[in-house]
């Protein structure tokens, strides 16, 4: 029998809140909700959930702030809920680690299908903080660095463990299956989120950034992920597996 996914709805809105509840029990997902942030918190530290939808305007600490605070201690995917939907938001949302986002209002079935499309892409992941690397699994190993795949753990070459956003990782592993290779947005699109790049979509570029900011020595220079001028991105270190 299939784990049943567990879902945190964290909104202001009791309505909104309620109404996602029913909806989404009726597609057999394990709810629970939030109203701000320190609710949120205290729902993380007893229940283990697989993933956040995460409304950005929360009195306190907005979804912004939250995520980031999420991003520090868990590995937990977040889907960002958003009434603006101004294409800033959705940039600062990812660079905060967010994994996907949708503006309100939107269709159940869409909202339905990112939350599959991102637990598909996070399965194994847990609502624990992430442990340091220990042996007998998996190792990738790159410029000093290593990930143990099982446990999603990014050990740098100083032995300082960097904790991963699930769009992190599935951005670094698309990247370790493919060294040396130049990666389009769309393929990278295609690898991470499973869907195709739009024409003003910078989702990627966002995402490669923050992935930047975590395993480059000066990102701002980086000499892991290249840019390639109109072809997209090339992953240059030589990839070991053990």
């Amino acid at each position: 029998m299939e784990k049943q996914i567990s879902l945190l709805i964290v909104d202001d809105d009791v309505e909104i809140r309620h109404l996602l509840e029913q909806l989404l029990t009726k597609y057999a997902y394990k709810t629970h909700t939030a109203s701000d942030g320190e609710e949120m918190f205290r729902v993380l530290e007893k229940e283990s959930i697989d993933l956040i939808l995460l409304d950005v305007l929360l009195p306190g600490d907005d979804g912004f702030v939250l995520c980031r605070k999420i991003r520090a201690q868990y590995s937990i995917p977040v889907i960002m809920l958003t009434a603006i939907g101004e294409a800033t938001d959705r940039i600062v949302g990812l660079e905060m680690g967010a994994d996907d986002y949708l503006t309100k209002p939107f269709n159940t079935r869409e909202l339905v299908a990112r939350i599959k499309a991102v637990t598909r892409r996070t399965q194994g992941s847990v609502a624990e903080p992430v442990d340091v690397l220990s042996g007998g699994e998996e190792v990738v190993e790159f410029e000093g660095w290593r990930l143990q795949k099982s446990s999603r753990s990014l050990l740098s070459p100083d032995q300082v463990e960097v904790v991963l956003s699930a769009g992190d990782y599935d951005l670094l592993c698309a990247f370790l299956d493919r060294p040396q290779k130049v990666l389009s947005r769309d393929q990278l699109l295609d690898f991470t989120k499973n869907r195709h790049a739009g024409p003003f979509d910078r989702s990627i570029d966002i995402q490669v950034s923050r992935l930047r900011y975590k395993i480059e020595v000066d990102p701002k220079n980086p000499k892991l992920i290249k840019t390639v001028r109109g072809g997209g991105y090339f992953f240059c270190p030589k990839v070991t597996k053990t």
